[in-house]
């Protein structure tokens, strides 16, 4: 369905909505309840990473509409490739088992990307529930430092925010989908990078919408291990050496000294023969990007290899 024949405020078939998930069975059915209801009526394909609390079949006996996955096995953020197998519209919108889109979100987005033919993705402004206040991300997508072509329609991203983000779907398979060694956290800077080497853009943009209500069902001190673990890995992927040595060192000196990091930097030095096997350092133009917004993140409150 094309913009000209979406009517306003009805069904838009240019979006299909990707969600992941892995035993949040409660969080999962809150969100495609919220899905089911929007006035777009996008196709949702959720992919079930090996659950074991019941949310396949719960997902298949509540929501028979939806597209389900089920690999067997926890694929982390590759099961966002394995759904965008299943996608025959323009756009993809991805959100997490526990954020969900707000009503004519996905339809201003596929507005916003067909009138932009070299825009990758939009990120949405990200309100926390039941608050409703903003997410201390917010401030720092909107606030991007980078510049970018006059016909963005916010703030140049240098990264975006999988459980917020619509997506052209020709960019998502242009790149290669998420890179399937991070697995999972902080995958989006690697694949967000590499888009902007092949000549796409990303954009905040204020106007649309997504909600947020953190699942309690997370361990924080794993996330931590594995974000640190991909920074480190997307350094030593992309980035040229002198600037890789000088991030190495910062996160050395600067993360907390406990065992969490230590098993951080563990991990990530026993990935570096595969991770210096597929090295490719981006041109000085991309890593000009990724330093400013390196140097902007260091006084960011939601970037923080705590927890």
């Amino acid at each position: 369905m094309s913009a000209r024949n979406a009517a306003p405020g009805g069904p838009d078939g240019r979006t299909t909505v990707v969600v992941i998930t892995h035993n949040r069975r409660a969080e999962l059915l809150h969100t495609l309840g919220r899905l089911r209801e929007l006035p777009e009526r996008p196709q949702v394909v959720v992919t079930d990473n090996g659950s074991t609390d019941g949310t396949a079949e719960a997902v298949l006996r509540d929501f028979p509409e939806v597209v389900l996955l089920r690999p067997g096995h926890n694929l982390g953020a590759v099961g966002r490739n394995l759904a965008l197998r299943r996608v025959r519209t323009p756009y993809v919108a991805f959100c997490d088992d526990d954020t969900w889109w707000a009503p004519g979100s996905l339809r201003r987005a596929a507005d916003l990307l067909d009138e932009r033919p070299r825009l990758a993705a939009v990120t949405a402004r990200i309100l926390v529930e039941p608050s409703g206040t903003e997410d201390p991300v917010v401030p720092e997508l909107r606030g991007s430092p980078l510049t970018g072509p006059d016909w963005l329609p916010g703030p140049a991203l240098g990264s975006f925010l999988a459980a917020a983000t619509v997506m052209r779907t020709e960019a998502f398979r242009a790149a290669g989908g998420f890179h399937p060694g991070l697995w999972l956290g902080g995958e989006e800077e690697l694949m967000a990078t590499d888009l902007q080497r092949q000549g796409w853009w990303l954009s905040y943009v204020e106007d649309l919408t997504i909600h947020h209500r953190a699942s309690a069902l997370r361990d924080s001190t794993a996330r931590r291990i594995l974000g640190l673990r991909n920074t480190l890995w997307f350094t030593w992927l992309r980035r040229p050496l002198l600037p890789a040595l000088r991030r190495t060192a910062h996160l050395m000196a600067t993360v907390p000294h406990d065992l969490a990091s230590a098993r951080a930097f563990g991990r990530a030095a026993a990935g570096l023969p595969w991770v210096l096997r597929q090295r490719d350092p981006v041109p000085p133009e991309i890593e000009d990007r990724v330093m400013a917004l390196q140097r902007a993140r260091r006084s960011s409150s939601a970037r923080k290899y705590v927890g």
